[in-house]
């Protein structure tokens, strides 16, 4: 079997990461320009490009729709064939062409300045006379391609992804673009639950529930854990309210220190005034006590400080929140 060329691996992502890095002296007037046009426009953005750049210009329009930046990609052929007339007269146009040497392209453009179409281009030959009547010309120059032959087109479609990247989360941010919106925009998937899923819709609840009175033994709290599957209980006084929580782990740590704990008062072992969540916290927020008290599980109690259930990480990974 040939051996493989790692060197070949590093070098391409070095390359291509320095491509992208080289693009913040590219980040001039005419990059602002083009903010502020998008911004402004009533339109949409109509992402254009051919090739490897059409492959990316269809990213940056989902990344743009994304963020609240409405926008879509039309091919510069089928434009050429009637897809021109899904264009409105307020829509601005996003052309991605590292040098502009396409028929389609060379074609297409002066049919959009006749229907008075504002252009940005992204291209890495900004003196091309193919851009001469564009309104922006922002510069995606690079140094060299990845590819070992400086053709396969891999550093300059990545600085131009990137570029896209900037472009769409600046204007983005300028429209006052929020989490809630992304909510809206993401209602499933990983980055809707991450937005939208509360604690409540994951705690276990009911008899799902672990919980103890403060006059159980440690033998009582054991069996409703292992009845509930759940490394942990939440222990409650005479009225209610959560005053202790005790984990599998505490048990490990206990166990070293009293021979008999089995027979011991729950009370002498768990954790008082243990931590807890509301119901309505975000999910993503409550992962992240998991996370920064290193801990499993955590009591979800109302505005009394009554069990309503309990937080269990497995249960926030299988949702794909961490």
């Amino acid at each position: 079997m040939k051996k493989i060329n790692i060197e070949r691996a590093v070098d391409t992502l070095k390359l291509e990461a320095q491509a992208i890095i080289d693009q913040i002296s590219h980040l001039d007037d005419n990059f602002t320009e083009a903010v502020s046009l998008i911004e402004k426009t009533s339109g949409r953005v109509i992402v254009m490009g051919l090739g490897k750049s059409g492959l990316i210009g269809r990213k940056i329009a989902a990344t743009m729709s994304s963020v609240g930046v409405p926008a879509m990609f039309l091919h510069p052929a089928e434009c050429l064939h009637g897809d021109l007339g899904m264009i409105m007269k307020n829509d601005v146009v996003l052309m991605l062409s590292y040098t502009g040497e396409t028929d389609e392209i060379k074609q297409v453009l002066p049919v959009l300045q006749r229907m008075k179409i504002k252009i940005i281009v992204m291209t890495g030959r900004i003196k091309s006379q193919v851009w001469q009547g564009c309104d922006l010309i922002i510069n995606s120059e690079i140094k060299k391609e990845a590819c070992p032959y400086n053709l396969a087109p891999t550093s300059s479609t990545s600085a131009m992804l990137a570029l896209g990247d900037a472009l769409a989360l600046v204007v983005s941010e300028r429209k006052g673009f929020k989490k809630e919106n992304l909510a809206l925009l993401h209602p499933l998937g990983a980055i809707g639950k991450k937005l939208t899923m509360d604690v409540s819709a994951i705690m276990r609840k009911g008899k799902a529930n672990p919980v103890v009175k403060e006059n159980a033994t440690v033998k009582d709290a054991l069996l409703v854990m292992t009845g509930t599957r759940v490394g942990a209980t939440s222990v409650v006084d005479k009225s209610g309210r959560v005053v202790g929580f005790f984990t599998d782990g505490d048990l490990r740590r206990q166990v070293q220190i009293h021979k008999d704990i089995l027979n011991l008062k729950i009370t002498q072992v768990m954790t008082k005034k243990p931590l807890t969540v509301h119901p309505d916290m975000l999910a993503v927020d409550a992962a992240k006590i998991l996370q920064e008290k290193n801990i499993d599980n955590i009591p979800v109690v109302d505005k009394n400080d009554k069990p309503l259930g309990i937080l269990d990480e497995r249960d926030l990974l299988s949702e794909g929140i961490e």
